[in-house]
Parts: structure tokens; C-alpha cells; sequence
């Protein structure tokens, strides 16, 4: 049990490193104005970005080396990149959408251009993000509704992660909430985690994680050095994503883990924000003026 001292040192240490900002907050408003999106991000403070897929295709109408240079240029750091690891599918009956989230983003993906995938392109993918100069590649999500979905997964993440470590990239997965819902007597998560660390580690999102029941801590104890990407999104009580503070996820206890889970980077992330550029601003204030102090 840390000290008071010992809890505000940790904090502290850890108030050093840059707030990150996953894209996919931002809807379909970056696709609008590229740039002019980015440069308020920056504005607001922000200093790493994490990609997501886009309605240009690419990297927003980009390759990842032109990517790179509009962020460097902006004083931004891209580290990281999300992709799917199977071919996207639509939910049966269609996305559930909570309460008070946006759905502009679920109407362009009808349509969205194709989307590259690891299951079909994992070596495309690993090359396109190291021509990036990313340290990182993150599968957002993969199908694991039954044992043989699950079998076939840790198959192309071990394949994916082998090549994204050839290529001095790090592979990680990104969960939701059904990682932690048990499939045929198994927890997807934990077969997840059987894959060599050195081949996979996991980008733990806070919000859905909490949702799912799961403690984040615990994963950080269990499983140590596992965890060096973290989406920091509160959930208010209808279970919905909200802006940091405004909601239930304890992240001064979770912080205070970050040494343990071997945490290198922090996104914020809220999906379906109806007001993106107000969401992050006020995250910003919370994590930089609450959180990390």
C-alpha cells in the first residue's frame, strides 16, 4: 500500500508524460478539414495522437509517411495506429448506440471504403505503419464469439505480431467489453493473453474494461510490463462514454498502477462525442488539472 507521499511521487512522475489523443473521438469532423482539426488539437495541448480508420481511406487521405510530416509539423507525435483484424462486418440488427452518443459516425460507414485488415493484410499493414516511423500497431477488434473464432484470432495476431516485430513495431489489442464475456466456459481476454508477450501486448481501454467488470489494476497485477497503451475513457452511469470526470472510472487508482502495468502511452478517448472538440478540451483540463497532479 503506497504511502500518501509515495501515491503523490507516482502521480507525479507520471504527470510528465504527454497527454495522447485517439482520433476516433473526432467522428467524422477530421475527415472534414484534416489540418485545421489537428491544429486545435494541438492547441489544446494534446501531443500524441493515436490513428484510427478514416472515411478517406488510408490515413486520412494520406499515406503514412505524408500522416507523419503533417503531425510533426504540428508539433504532434503519431505513435500509434488502430486496424481491424478481421473483414468488417455489421453487427446483426445494426450498432447498439447509447444514450446521448452521435451516430454520424455509424451512418458513414456505410460508406466507408474498403478497410485493410490483418487477417487478409497484416504484412501490407505492418509495412505502411514502420514507413510511418509508429512504434505501434494496435488490432482494434477481432471476431471472438465462439472457440473457433478464438482459435482462428490468436492465430493472426501471433502471425501479425511476429511480422510487426520484424519490423521494430510493437503489436497490441484493444478491447471492448465482450473480451470478457466467457465463450464456451473461456474468457477471450485470457486466451488473448496466452500469446507471447513478446508477440502481443494489449492496449487496455479503461472505460469499456470497467464496464465489462474487469479491474484494471488486477489486469495490471496479473499480468505485469503487459500493458504500454491505455485509452483513458470515462463512463457515465448509463454506461455510456463521456468526458474525463464526468463519470464513474477511478483513474487516480489506476494511474498509480502505471509502473506495474508498464504503461508508455495514454489516449483519451470518447466514442460518439456529439461535441468532439468541447469533449477534449474539457478532458484535457480534468486529466491535466485532477488527475495528474
Amino acid at each position: 500500500m503506497l504511502s500518501g507521499k509515495g501515491y503523490a511521487s507516482l502521480l507525479s512522475k507520471y504527470a510528465q508524460y504527454p497527454v495522447g489523443l485517439q482520433l476516433y473521438t473526432l467522428g467524422g469532423t477530421i475527415d472534414d478539414d484534416v489540418p485545421g482539426t489537428l491544429k486545435k488539437v494541438a492547441d489544446i495541448g494534446y501531443k500524441d495522437l493515436e490513428s484510427a480508420f478514416s472515411v478517406k481511406g488510408s490515413f486520412y487521405g494520406m499515406t503514412s509517411k505524408e500522416f507523419a510530416k503533417l503531425t510533426k509539423g504540428m508539433g504532434l507525435s503519431w505513435v500509434s495506429h488502430h486496424a481491424l483484424g478481421a473483414p468488417f462486418k455489421m453487427p446483426a440488427g445494426g450498432f447498439k448506440v447509447s444514450p446521448g452518443m452521435d451516430t454520424t459516425r455509424l451512418h458513414q460507414l456505410r460508406n466507408m471504403p474498403p478497410q485493410k485488415n490483418l487477417k487478409e493484410n497484416y504484412q501490407q499493414i505492418v509495412d505502411e505503419v514502420a514507413e510511418g516511423g509508429l512504434k505501434y500497431l494496435v488490432c482494434a477488434s477481432i471476431p471472438l464469439g465462439s472457440a473457433a473464432e478464438i482459435n482462428e484470432s490468436v492465430e493472426i495476431l501471433t502471425k501479425s505480431g511476429e511480422a510487426a516485430r520484424k519490423a521494430g513495431i510493437t503489436l497490441c489489442y484493444h478491447n471492448h467489453t465482450h473480451e470478457f464475456e466467457k465463450v464456451d466456459g473461456k474468457i477471450p481476454y485470457d486466451e488473448l493473453l496466452q500469446i507471447s508477450p513478446d508477440i502481443l501486448k494489449m492496449e487496455l481501454d479503461l472505460g469499456w474494461a470497467t464496464v465489462a467488470g474487469a479491474d484494471p489494476v488486477e489486469l495490471f497485477s496479473k499480468n505485469p510490463g503487459r500493458f504500454p497503451l491505455w485509452h483513458v475513457k470515462d463512463i457515465n452511469t448509463q454506461k455510456a462514454p463521456t468526458e474525463i470526470g464526468n463519470g464513474t472510472v477511478d483513474f487516480k487508482r489506476i494511474f498509480a498502477a502505471s509502473i506495474i502495468a508498464g504503461m508508455q502511452y495514454f489516449f483519451v478517448e470518447q466514442d460518439g462525442a456529439t461535441h468532439p472538440i468541447e469533449s477534449i478540451t474539457e478532458s484535457y483540463k480534468d486529466i491535466t488539472t485532477k488527475i495528474l497532479v
